[in-house]
């Protein structure tokens, strides 16, 4: 499977950051993402005060290079960037190896709760 990691530090982030990440997810992202074509899926993860990414899976290397591309021209005023106050330090093209479901099943949801 085809992977596209995108990373942003939060270290030194403004209080307060990590809160509107999720909310611009909840409220935008989610929606946005959702039915893109070409796009399998996609997870946002963060670890409060280090960071915050959003984890893509694409249908067709064509789909991943073209995100990839527009993405990077203009990560520095990405809603991700604006939020956080500085483009990704990291957009990086992987291979997934494996994605399993869990018997508790799969959860699509523009918030998580915990």
């Amino acid at each position: 499977m085809l992977g596209l990691t995108v990373r942003w530090s939060l270290v030194g982030a403004p209080e307060g950051t990590e809160e509107r990440l999720a909310a611009y997810v909840a409220e935008t992202s989610h929606a946005r993402f959702s039915q893109m074509a070409g796009l399998r899926h996609k997870t946002w993860r963060q670890v409060p005060g280090e960071w915050f990414e959003g984890c893509y899976v694409f249908a067709t290397d064509g789909a991943r290079e073209e995100f990839q591309r527009t993405f990077t021209a203009g990560a520095d005023e990405s809603p991700g960037s604006q939020i956080v106050g500085a483009p990704p330090i990291l957009v990086e093209a992987c291979d997934v190896v494996a994605v399993a479901e869990g018997r508790d099943g799969f959860l699509a949801a523009p918030r998580a709760q915990g």
